[in-house]
């Protein structure tokens, strides 16, 4: 009997040391989970922080935008390789059409245009459209010529869209502060500068374009 008892106690004693390692392991991997679900939280926060959204400064208020990489990575960062750069700060918007379009970032006050990089790939099928508020690459009457000039949208410009035979003008952002802004700006006085039309009178400036942290 007293052999029995010895060899139930040490088994009650086994028993219950597996079940505090077992309760400990349980604890481990609930906390394993809870630590995976906090740095997955995290993660996916960091990766909606780095979402580009740029601060353009004018004369007339500032304006912000918000890039869409996704859709049109090649136009997102050329237009932020100029903007890293400084090319924008002190350009103009020469160009505004009320009831169409404001463009900017390729002349001086003086109506010197500034050089720039090569010219980059058109990405107006990416499915974005030219919409009020959306913001585009201006280029020439070659697909693949924009370099650093872009344009705001102040009306829905469909014509200026992707389609079957019409190479169109690639969105790349849109515009989700300071669109009264914006229309300030299309609403200027305009006249000629030089070969250029529809110059505003008072110059709109853009102080400085940077990404907003």
């Amino acid at each position: 009997m007293p052999c029995a008892f010895i060899i139930l106690k040490y088994a009650c004693c086994f028993a219950c040391c597996m079940k505090r390692a077992l309760l400990m392991i349980v604890a481990v991997a609930v906390a394993a989970l809870l630590l995976a679900g906090c740095s997955s939280s995290t993660q996916k926060g960091d990766l909606k922080m780095t979402k580009d959204t740029v601060v353009i400064e004018t004369s007339k208020g500032t304006i912000e935008v918000q890039l869409n990489r996704e859709k049109a990575p090649v136009t997102v960062d050329n237009f932020l390789r100029y903007a890293n750069a400084g090319f924008y700060d002190g350009t103009v918007f020469h160009r505004v059409m009320p009831g169409f379009m404001i463009q900017g970032g390729g002349f001086a006050p003086d109506g010197t245009q500034k050089p720039t990089n090569e010219p980059i790939k058109l990405e107006s099928s990416n499915g974005l459209k030219n919409e009020l508020g959306t913001v585009a690459m201006a280029r020439t009457i070659v697909p693949d010529s924009a370099t650093s000039q872009f344009f705001i949208n102040v009306a829905d410009n469909g014509f200026l869209n992707y389609a079957p035979g019409n190479d169109g003008y690639a969105v790349f952002g849109t515009v989700t502060k300071g669109m009264d802004v914006v229309n300030v700006i299309a609403a200027v006085r305009t006249s000629s500068r030089g070969e250029n039309g529809n110059w505003p009178v008072e110059d709109v400036v853009i102080k400085r374009v940077y990404v907003k942290n």
